[in-house]
């Protein structure tokens, strides 16, 4: 793998080399992947996204003018990808049903106990479970998430706050409902 840092894999991009872009996809393909399906849930959902992803930036990066880092501007468009397969997707259209079922001989078995998580966070709304995901998994900054999703800083700790609660109240098996960031602090009760 290039030893180049990010800022000069874009800017050789730029400048004509294309495999400077491959490099830069090689490098982040698997985080991108990772946000894509704890996003969306499933594998073909999530590969069509990193697919969009690093065709979105192919056609952007010239336009990147590197006022934040670029893993930061990568994660917005990783987000607002999800976000739009979020919106494409057919309201009858089940969240769980692409993740496989995991027979359970042993409740502390570390792989069931990841399917659940992943099944609890599919139910947690998006507005949250992107800020959880981000934050929590990702081991993103408050700062860089308010700069990834243009949200204020004070929204970004709000909605982790909501989100470990409804993430919290999904794994314990409550019914979330239509649980909206408008709606949510009347049932935190």
């Amino acid at each position: 793998m290039d030893s180049s840092t990010d800022e000069e894999l874009v800017r050789r991009f730029v400048d004509g080399d294309r495999e400077a872009f491959t490099g830069l996809v090689e490098r982040h393909q698997t985080r991108v992947y990772n946000i894509a399906y704890r996003m969306l849930g499933g594998r073909e959902n999530a590969l069509d996204a990193v697919q969009d992803v690093f065709l979105t930036c192919l056609r952007k990066l010239p336009g990147f003018r590197g006022q934040s880092a670029f893993t930061t501007w990568l994660h917005r468009v990783t987000v607002n990808v999800c976000l739009d397969a979020l919106r494409r997707r057919r309201p009858e259209q089940p969240w769980g049903d692409e993740l496989p079922e995991i027979p359970v001989a042993d409740p502390s078995d570390s792989a069931a106990q990841a399917v659940d998580v992943q099944r609890a966070l599919l139910r947690v709304p998006v507005e949250f479970r992107t800020v959880l995901l981000l934050h929590d998994v990702h081991g993103q900054p408050y700062e860089t998430i308010a700069e990834i999703l243009g949200t204020p800083l004070g929204t970004v700790k709000s909605r982790l706050h909501r989100g470990r609660v409804a993430l919290g109240r999904a794994l314990r098996g409550e019914h979330l409902g239509a649980l909206r960031p408008s709606n949510l602090e009347e049932t935190m009760e």
